[in-house]
């Protein structure tokens, strides 16, 4: 294949009838969103169905959903990149894209919890390095900061051949290329910065993403609640993020490939290796799982029982079962096989995953919060059950699809598939 063919394939392309319908949709939805948004913030929280024993919600399930998918970034650009792993070079900008809008929403998720916005200087003004939500605002910057210069280092070879290869989709977006990397020439010293300065930020960012996800679960494991109190928690939810960003980046490449035909480029045997890894990710998530539950049900301590009795076969046990065999025995039977790693069955699979993996956020939230070791006495029936009410949801699907739009924007503007190393690695073969 030419050079120039390539450059012609990758380059952004202007949206069709079909991209233009999804950004509208999903800007039509952040819109409720925001309107939801006002009303909490003109009402209060009163307008949320949280009360004094359910304070964390659809907002915390949210925002650990959104780290857990923003850990992607760090398995597919810099664990895959550092070892040499050739064949997910057409993935690592649909990884970091995610990792970033997610991350992006994350924070924001975080700052509707809070009801007051103001009150996240709080945070700054007071906070103490013994409090691990420091700790989480901390290493969620780091990480974000970290997740956009891994996105934009390698996007500087392809910001020249933007620059150089003008055509009527990319000229709306002249000025920011040239702000971006006109300094660029790719001479010799430049690109040997570039990979240095590459592959320090992915040895870096890979203590960060571990720290990141451990951190949020610090934060659910120092609060004496059922069914938390877990040294078990930091690997728990490490291994779950790795594999609902995997789920989300096999849902991209579906997407991808299908909107913009790469074919050659977003392959067959792409997909089978992101099957084969999601496979991996899935039986380490479910030992993991196994040992969260096992040994605390062997045991069936007192405030701990009824916590445990409610997932296994009371009210939560059609939500706690479905989504483990949805997000994870599910995807193994089905990928198991050859037939089952082709496009379509990954993408299926991939939505499991992503869907499973929001509502195990939800369920690793809701029900602890609803059985505390304290009894409830005395309090009004509405404070006994949770559901959320119509804010909630809407701010909740309103930041999904903010996300989502967000990505979307990236790939208008940027190349969804890097055109340089592209280039590059098919000069070497």
């Amino acid at each position: 294949m030419r050079e120039e063919q390539v450059i012609e394939d990758l380059l952004p392309r202007k949206f069709g009838k079909t991209g233009q319908l999804w950004v509208g949709v999903l800007s039509c939805i952040c819109l409720v969103g925001l309107y939801a948004y006002y009303r909490q913030l003109r009402y209060g929280l009163g307008v949320t169905a949280m009360r004094d024993y359910v304070s964390w919600g659809l907002y915390i399930s949210n925002f650990v959903f959104f780290v857990a998918i923003s850990l992607v970034g760090s398995l597919i650009t810099a664990i895959l990149r550092l070892a040499n792993v050739k064949w997910s070079t057409p993935l690592t900008r649909i990884a970091e894209m995610i990792a970033i809008a997610a991350i992006m929403f994350a924070a924001l998720i975080i700052i509707v919890d809070m009801g007051r916005p103001e009150r996240l200087l709080n945070v700054f003004a007071h906070g103490r390095i013994q409090s691990p939500i420091i700790w989480d605002v901390v290493v969620i910057t780091t990480y974000f900061f970290i997740s956009c210069l891994l996105l934009y280092l390698p996007l500087l070879p392809d910001i020249k051949i933007l620059i150089d290869h003008q055509r009527t989709a990319t000229r709306p977006f002249q000025r920011l290329y040239r702000f971006l990397g006109s300094f660029w020439k790719g001479n010799t010293g430049q690109v040997a910065i570039s990979d240095r300065a590459i592959n320090i930020l992915c040895i870096t960012i890979i203590p960060v993403a571990f720290g990141i996800h451990t951190v949020t679960s610090w934060l659910f494991a120092t609060t004496f609640r059922p069914g938390w109190d877990s040294t078990n928690f930091g690997a728990y939810f490490i291994s779950g993020a790795f594999l609902a960003g995997s789920g989300a980046v096999v849902v991209a490449m579906y997407v991808v490939r299908k909107a913009y035909g790469m074919d050659h480029y977003i392959t067959d045997d792409h997909f089978d290796k992101m099957g084969k890894i999601v496979v991996l990710l899935a039986l380490v998530y479910l030992y993991f799982n196994i040992s969260e539950y096992l040994l605390p049900a062997f045991k069936m301590k007192e405030g701990e029982d009824a916590h445990l009795r409610e997932l296994f076969s009371g009210d939560w046990a059609l939500r706690f079962w479905a989504t483990i065999f949805i997000s994870m025995l599910l995807p193994m039977v089905i990928l198991l096989f050859p037939k089952g790693r082709r496009p379509l069955p990954m993408f299926l699979v991939g939505i499991m995953v992503v869907i499973g993996a929001w509502f195990k956020r939800y369920i690793i939230v809701v029900p602890s919060m609803l059985h505390p070791f304290l009894p409830m006495h005395d309090v009004p029936l509405s404070y006994k059950s949770y559901f959320p009410s119509w804010e909630e949801w809407a701010i909740a699907c309103g930041s999904l699809a903010g996300g989502m739009l967000v990505i979307t924007l990236l790939i208008r503007i940027f190349p969804i598939v890097p055109i340089h190393e592209t280039i590059e690695e098919m000069k070497a073969n």
